[in-house]
């Protein structure tokens, strides 16, 4: 199993790396009673890589416009993201046509409007959802309690926007670490301590009255307190994550001009594309998770998940050959 991405690790503020994700579609109605039109929306969802906290955003139509709408709110609340991890169309297998379609047909536009921005926009390779799994496991996350409170009646836009504030807290709310052994410390550590300092769900503490404190020592106390948090995070957060429970060893590297077969759920082993890989992008730790396959239709970008090297032994020579 290979090493943590660095934005996974480093200490930084919330969102500052975060990834991309839609989910739907969700029926709302116009409005309260018998007689009511019912609507599609979707849901955005966005994970802050470092503290896994969530940010959830209704978006009324499937458009570029509604997507930098729902970023733009995201901004606001949650300060300017330095790099933005989506998946593309082709991830979506389980998407309606709808969705599918925006997500691969928009991906160019939203990079090129988030890079005047300042914001990286950087997407997973085809059919490797598993580069995006924080946000996949915060769409599964929150379509469990959608579907609880959707099953019996339709929300309205403002109804729904309520419900996903309260998901958004229980979903921030979770541990990311098992209760410590001290037995005065009744709190896990949750995302929630990264964005407002305490538990969301946990009732305010009264302000203690010290006339003699200045703005300074206030903001002191204010940074020691989260750099607190932080040293949570980093000592039982990030050691938990580095468990290595499997793949003790590595199962070989992608190399140029290796013949592969193209993994392909929707059809049988037996006719499986084959392709010549052309070119490696390596990570951070020099391991290659993705390639650039060179097929009969043409050149395709596949995750290491999708390949199957085929078994390769270099011939000497000719009389090796005919011996």
């Amino acid at each position: 199993m290979g090493q943590l991405p660095i934005t996974r690790t480093s200490l930084e503020y919330p969102f500052l790396n975060s990834s991309v994700d839609y989910a739907g579609p969700i029926l709302i109605a116009d409005r309260k009673g018998r007689g009511c039109k019912l609507t599609k929306s979707y849901l955005c969802i966005f994970v802050c890589h470092a503290t896994r906290a969530v940010h959830l955003e209704p978006v009324s139509d499937l458009t570029k416009e509604g997507f930098i709408a729902a970023l733009n709110r995201f901004i606001s609340r949650r300060g300017k993201p330095y790099s933005i991890l989506s998946d593309n169309g082709t991830n979506f297998v389980g998407a309606s046509n709808d969705l599918q379609r925006f997500l691969s047909d928009s991906s160019e536009d939203v990079a090129s409007e988030m890079s005047r921005e300042g914001i990286k926009f950087l997407f997973s390779p085809p059919y490797s959802a598993h580069f995006n799994g924080m946000a996949e496991a915060a769409v599964r996350s929150t379509k469990h309690h959608l579907k609880r409170l959707l099953s019996l009646t339709n929300f309205t836009y403002e109804e729904l926007a309520t419900c996903l504030c309260q998901i958004e807290a229980v979903l921030n709310s979770r541990p990311l670490t098992p209760l410590s052994s001290d037995p005065s410390d009744f709190y896990a550590l949750t995302p929630s301590h990264f964005l407002i300092g305490r538990p969301l769900t946990s009732v305010p503490c009264p302000q203690i009255p010290e006339k003699n404190i200045s703005s300074f020592d206030r903001y002191k106390r204010i940074e020691c307190i989260r750099q607190h948090f932080w040293q949570r995070f980093s000592h039982e957060y990030v050691s938990l994550l580095q468990q290595k429970t499997k793949w003790s060893t590595s199962s070989g590297q992608l190399n140029e001009g290796m013949l592969v077969l193209l993994r392909d759920k929707a059809l049988p082993p037996l006719v499986w594309a084959l392709g010549r890989v052309v070119r490696t992008f390596p990570g951070p730790d020099g391991v290659t998770r993705v390639a650039e396959i060179k097929t009969r239709r043409g050149n395709v970008l596949r995750g290491f998940n999708n390949l199957c090297p085929l078994p390769f032994e270099e011939v000497k020579g000719r009389e090796d050959v005919h011996a």
